[in-house]
C-alpha cells in the first residue's frame, strides 16, 4: 500500500527512531536519528515534485480557518522557503500586442511578492542576481529593475557605452532570472542565520525558519550551466551553520548526481507514483544511487539483458546511445571511432542497420544469435576499451 504526498512529507520532516543494540548490556534500544540537513530525491518528470513542495509546507505551516490573510500568507514564509514552479508562474511579460517594444517582466503583486521585493530592496541585491543572472547567460544581457523591484527589463550591453532597447528574453533566459532571484535571497538567509546571537542579525525575519524546498531550478539549463548551478547551490548550503534544512527534488540525472557528489552528510531518495495514485518515497543507499547516472543506467539494462539472454533490437539502440555519449565525453568527433578499429565500418553499419530500420519486413524484436553476440562483443569492447570502472569482485 502506498502513501499520500502528506504521508510522504510526514517522513521528510519527521525524525527516524531505529533500534540499536548496547554489546555491554545485551539489550535492545530506541534510538532517534534527527532529520538530516541535506535531503536529495530523484523522481521522473510529472512524478509529483511540485505537489509534494505544496504539501510539505502545508505541514510545515498549515493555515488556520480562522486567521486573517495576511496572517495566512506571513505564516509559511516564516518557517519555509520554497522554489518551484508556482514561484514562476509569479513572474510575467505585459508585451503581449504586436509590435508592443517596450517589454518587461513583471512580478505579480501578493504578500508575498511584496515582501520578498521588499527586503531583496532593503538588502541591496539587485547587485548580486544581475551577477548570478549573467553567470548563467552572458555578461551581455542586463537586467534593470524598476525603483520599486516592482519590473524588470532586459538589455544587451555593446560595450561601446551603448545598450539596445528593452527586449524580451528566451523561456530559459527568464527561468535564469527568476532562480537568481530565489538564489539571492537564499544566500542572504544563510549568511544571516550563520550569525549565532540573533540580536546581531541584519534582519529578524528568518529567526524562525526551518526548512528551505527546492524544486528542479535547471529544467532550462545546459549541461554546463545545470552543473554549475549544481556547484553553487551545494557551496552555499554547505555554508550553513544553521539548523536550517534543505530539501532538494530533480528529474535530471545529471543535477541529482552533482549533488549527491558534492554532499558528505544527505539522505538519498527515489520519489514513485503507482497507478491506484499513491506514492512511495524509498530510500537509496550506496552504489544504488548510481543509477541516477544515466549512462551507467544505459550500461547497466544492457548488462542485464545479456545476463538474462533477453537481448533484443531495440538494445542496438541502446548501445548506440551508449556509445554517442562516451564519443562526446571523450571528446571524439563519431562515435564509431570508438570501434574496434580492425571493423568500425562494418560494426557501425550493423548497429545503424538495427537501431534505424524503418521497413515492416525489418521490425523483428528477436535478434539472430549473432546479433546477440555482437551486442556482448561491442559492450564488452567499450568497458575495456575506453576507462568505464570495473568494480572488483569480492571473494566470500
Amino acid at each position: 500500500m502506498g502513501k499520500t504526498l502528506i504521508e510522504v512529507a510526514q517522513q521528510l520532516s519527521t525524525p527516524k527512531t531505529v533500534q540499536k543494540t548496547v554489546s555491554e548490556k545485551t539489550k535492545v534500544i530506541d534510538e532517534t536519528i534527527p532529520v538530516p540537513k541535506v535531503q536529495l530525491i530523484y523522481a521522473f518528470n510529472g512524478t509529483g515534485k511540485t505537489r509534494l513542495s505544496l504539501d510539505f509546507k502545508q505541514l510545515i505551516a498549515p493555515k488556520e480557518e480562522n486567521e486573517g490573510e495576511a496572517d495566512q500568507a506571513e505564516l509559511p514564509r516564516n518557517k519555509i522557503l520554497y522554489y518551484n514552479a508556482f514561484t514562476e508562474d509569479l513572474f510575467y511579460w505585459d508585451s503581449h500586442l504586436a509590435g508592443y517594444s517596450d517589454h518587461k517582466l513583471k512580478i505579480q503583486p501578493n504578500t508575498y511578492t511584496d515582501w520578498l521585493l521588499t527586503l531583496l530592496k532593503d538588502l541591496g541585491q539587485d547587485g548580486n542576481i544581475v551577477s548570478y543572472f549573467q553567470r548563467y547567460t552572458s555578461d551581455k544581457l542586463t537586467p534593470h529593475f524598476s525603483e520599486d523591484f516592482a519590473e524588470v527589463s532586459f538589455s544587451l550591453e555593446r560595450g561601446d557605452n551603448e545598450q539596445s532597447g528593452s527586449i524580451k528574453i528566451s523561456k530559459g533566459e527568464e527561468s535564469n532570472f527568476i532562480w537568481s532571484v530565489f538564489y539571492a535571497l537564499l544566500d542572504q538567509v544563510i549568511s544571516i542565520l550563520n550569525v549565532d546571537e540573533t540580536e546581531g542579525r541584519e534582519v529578524r525575519q528568518f529567526d524562525d525558519l526551518e526548512y528551505v524546498f527546492i524544486d528542479d531550478p535547471v529544467s532550462s539549463l545546459d549541461d554546463n550551466h545545470l552543473i554549475e548551478v549544481a556547484v553553487n547551490l551545494a557551496g552555499l548550503i554547505k555554508s550553513s551553520q544553521s539548523n536550517l534544512k534543505f530539501i532538494i527534488t530533480t528529474h535530471s540525472p545529471l543535477f541529482y548526481n552533482v549533488l549527491f557528489n558534492e554532499f558528505n552528510n544527505k539522505t538519498c531518495y527515489m520519489l514513485e507514483r503507482f497507478e491506484d495514485g499513491s506514492f512511495a518515497l524509498t530510500e537509496k543507499h550506496g552504489d544504488s544511487n548510481k543509477r541516477f547516472s544515466y549512462h551507467l543506467h544505459l550500461l547497466q539494462t544492457i548488462e542485464q539483458a545479456i545476463a538474462d539472454s533477453k537481448v533484443e533490437r531495440f538494445h542496438f539502440t541502446l548501445l548506440r546511445n551508449l556509445y554517442e555519449k562516451t564519443a562526446s565525453f571523450l571528446g571524439y568527433p563519431k562515435w564509431s571511432e570508438l570501434l574496434p578499429d580492425d571493423k568500425q565500418l562494418y560494426y557501425s553499419r550493423i548497429i545503424n542497420f538495427t537501431s534505424h530500420s524503418t521497413l515492416s519486413n525489418e521490425a523483428v524484436a528477436e535478434p539472430t544469435p549473432q546479433e546477440r553476440a555482437t551486442v556482448k562483443l561491442l559492450l564488452d569492447h567499450l568497458k575495456n576499451s575506453h576507462a568505464f570502472w570495473q568494480q572488483e569482485e569480492q571473494n566470500a
